[in-house]
């Protein structure tokens, strides 16, 4: 079978128009789904109110997004103090941008397992690790260095409390000295606790 030479250049030209068209039409689209060129600096938002911030992110066509909260007396409630992405970096519309704002609400954090299940030294360490402010041990008699309690403001706290992360917290350690008196509680008023050696008799009636 022949075929004419016109034909065929005519059919490679119209198979090379349509994958032009196509590789056309795909770049488009992908340029259109990626927004490619497009770019937005972020904007510095450390020390702004988180309402004012918001409103500047959403006219940029940005998201405002509350990702955490700190709390420091000494700045306004709500003030932004962390960024993320940081100021000046180049993204795209429609990018979250995570910050940290201050809250004037005191976070609260559960007392760990730490009474009369470790050492001062370890539980001051937790203790800082969670956020809290340490003052000096209170000495009770005891295993040396051995945690046996949790002030704070004068009074006991208990695993598991829920403690204002602004407190100064003691601990209760052992100074080393063990107490061994006798126990007199369970002695009854007069008795007299036998000695090594003596034998306790109880009182008998002597039978006829």
């Amino acid at each position: 079978m022949r075929f004419k030479g016109g034909a065929i250049v005519v059919n490679i030209i119209f198979m090379l128009v349509i994958l032009l068209l196509l590789f056309v039409g795909l770049n488009y689209a992908m340029n259109i789904y990626t927004k490619h060129g497009e770019a937005l600096s972020v904007p510095n938002l450390n020390g702004m109110n988180a309402s004012k911030a918001q409103k500047i992110l959403e006219e940029q066509g940005l998201k405002f997004i509350i990702s955490d909260s700190v709390y420091n007396k000494k700045i306004s409630d709500g003030q932004i103090v962390g960024q993320s992405p940081k100021a000046g970096l180049l993204v795209k519309s429609g990018h979250e941008i995570f910050v940290t704002v201050n809250s004037q609400t005191v976070a609260s954090v559960q007392i760990p397992d730490i009474i009369d299940n470790s050492s001062c030294r370890d539980a001051e360490a937790e203790l800082a690790t969670l956020g809290f402010k340490m003052g000096e041990p209170i000495m009770v008699h005891g295993e040396k260095d051995w945690v046996y309690g949790i002030v704070c403001g004068g009074h006991n706290v208990y695993i598991g409390d829920f403690v204002p992360l602004d407190s100064k917290l003691q601990l209760k350690v052992g100074d080393g000295v063990v107490n061994e008196s006798v126990d007199v509680v369970s002695l009854e008023e007069g008795e007299v606790e036998p000695t090594e050696g003596e034998v306790e008799f109880d009182d008998f009636e002597k039978v006829k």
